[in-house]
C-alpha cells in the first residue's frame, strides 16, 4: 500500500527556515515537470546535466527537506524504493506491481470523499489516499512478447494473474 509521508498541516515536521538554494530549486522544478514520480537516483540522473557535480547524498538530503517543507510528496510502497511527486494538488496514483512505475490517475479527488467514510473509533484522520495496482503498458507488452516467442518466457502471465501483491 502507498504511504504518504508528508502531511501539509503537520507543523511538527515543518522546518522553521531554510534558505533557497540553486540545487533545491532545480530539483523542485525538475520534479514538477516530470510525470514519472522518480526515485532519488532517477532524479539525480535527470538533474546531472544542469548540476554535474551534485551527489546522490545531496539529492536525498534535499528531497527529505522538500518533503518536510511540504513542497514534495514522498510515495513509499512496501518492498519498493521511495518515489517523489512534485504535484501538490490532491490526486491518486496507479502503481505497476512488476516495475514499480507510478502514474497519476486523472480523476477528481472529490469523487472519493473521506467525509463519507466513518473513521474507526479513536482515529484522528489527516487525509486519505487511493492507489490502484496492476501492470503498466510496458510490462504488459513485455508479457505479450514472451507469449508470442519474441522474448524468453519466465512463466509469469500478467493477463491471467489474480493475486493481490
Amino acid at each position: 500500500m502507498l504511504l504518504i509521508k508528508a502531511y501539509m498541516n503537520d507543523k511538527q515536521t515543518q522546518p522553521r527556515f531554510q534558505r533557497r538554494t540553486a540545487q533545491r530549486e532545480i530539483m523542485l522544478r525538475t520534479l514538477r515537470t516530470l510525470a514519472t514520480h522518480p526515485t532519488a537516483a532517477e532524479l539525480h540522473a535527470a538533474i546531472r546535466a544542469e548540476l554535474p557535480t551534485i551527489s546522490l547524498g545531496t539529492v536525498y538530503r534535499n528531497l527529505d527537506l522538500l518533503v518536510r517543507m511540504g513542497q514534495v510528496t514522498k510515495l513509499e510502497s512496501l518492498g519498493n524504493e521511495a518515489r517523489y511527486d512534485g504535484m501538490l494538488e490532491p490526486h491518486y496514483h496507479a502503481r505497476c506491481l512488476r516495475c514499480g512505475r507510478v502514474d497519476d490517475i486523472p480523476v477528481r479527488t472529490s469523487a472519493v470523499s473521506a467525509d463519507r467514510i466513518k473513521a474507526p473509533k479513536g482515529y484522528h484522520i489527516l487525509g486519505h489516499r487511493l492507489e490502484l495496482v496492476g501492470f503498466c503498458p510496458a510490462c504488459r507488452s513485455t508479457d505479450r512478447r514472451k507469449r508470442s516467442g519474441i522474448l524468453p518466457d519466465t512463466g509469469e502471465d500478467l493477463d491471467n494473474r489474480s493475486d493481490n501483491r
